[in-house]
């Protein structure tokens, strides 16, 4: 506890100075819609006419789903300084920020495409320009881009000449359970073991050791993934900053890039995620990878100072 906290707390009945700073944040009274794709969900604040900044403290207590709104990453929505339609901020549940999320950006584009009227969208985030277009129903494809594969670009402490695989493993020496990932960034670092069975290890305990090993310097999303068929493949997703979660559009588009490189899919697939599934193709004529998939719109709401007293603990 900081000194000065302490001071003032021994003058104050239980909670009182917690609700008291909640109170006072400007996120305090703020709009915001709860959104999710697949599953991972998302407080999606619009930041554009009235600018918003969010501390990592009231990110991490409003993704507390105990005693916040409760959610895997949370989304600001600001002017985009590159003349896109929107610029997309992002925070993982641990209040981080992160330069992409698929499933994110698939909400936030059926937010915009539905005020706008504009059939097709264009999305600044910390990893480039993205362009999102409306398909049929609840559907949205996003142009995630170029994947990229060097080792430095992933990035990996240290140097491989080939990110098909990696040496890494987890389990005994002579017959670990898991070895031989894939490395590709999708806009944020991602490490996918293909395995016979997602239940080899318990991603929830291995995962947090793999997402801070010392190859990633930027932390990893660690993904298990089982191949069903050459188009279908299933998925499970340690999200860097968030934990296991439903789903993962960027970990989605990684894996079919990894499959693809190491002759296991084909470059148009499906991958099947606790949430439920996301349609990618990985094009040949210019690397480009495209997600579709379903967004939905849960609830709307307004910040109250009791969603916030975790950002004074």
């Amino acid at each position: 506890m900081r000194p000065w906290r302490e001071h003032v707390e021994t003058a104050l009945p239980a909670g009182t100075l917690s609700a008291y700073m909640g109170a006072m944040s400007t996120l305090n009274g703020r709009p915001f819609r709860k959104m999710n794709g697949l599953g991972n969900d998302f407080v999606i604040f619009d930041g554009r006419a009235h600018p918003i900044t969010v501390t990592s403290d009231e990110a991490r207590a409003i993704a507390d789903r105990t005693t916040g709104i409760g959610c895997d990453q949370l989304i600001v929505l600001e002017p985009s300084p590159a003349g896109a339609d929107v610029f997309m901020r992002i925070y993982n549940a641990d209040g981080s920020q992160v330069a992409a999320c698929g499933n994110a950006t698939r909400c936030v584009a059926r937010i915009v495409i539905q005020a706008s009227g504009k059939p097709q969208v264009a999305i600044e985030t910390k990893a480039g320009l993205l362009t999102a277009s409306a398909g049929g129903g609840d559907i949205v494809t996003v142009d995630m881009g170029v994947p990229r594969l060097a080792w430095n670009d992933i990035p990996l402490s240290e140097m491989f000449h080939d990110t098909r695989t990696i040496e890494l493993q987890v389990g005994p020496i002579d017959a670990p359970l898991i070895h031989s990932p894939s490395a590709v960034n999708m806009g944020n670092p991602h490490v996918i073991f293909f395995v016979d069975d997602l239940n080899i290890v318990d991603l929830a305990k291995v995962g947090p050791m793999l997402e801070h090993h010392p190859l990633f310097p930027e932390r990893a999303n660690i993904s298990l993934a089982h191949v069903v068929a050459h188009d279908q493949v299933e998925l499970v997703v340690w999200e860097r900053g968030a934990g296991l979660t439903k789903a993962c559009g960027t970990a989605a588009c990684a894996v079919v890039v990894a499959g693809v490189r190491r002759r296991l899919l084909d470059r148009v697939c499906d991958v099947h995620l606790p949430g439920g599934t996301l349609s990618i193709e990985w094009r040949a004529d210019d690397s480009h990878v495209l997600m579709s998939g379903p967004s939905a719109l849960e609830f709307e709401g307004e910040i109250s100072a009791r969603h916030l007293q975790g950002a004074a603990a």
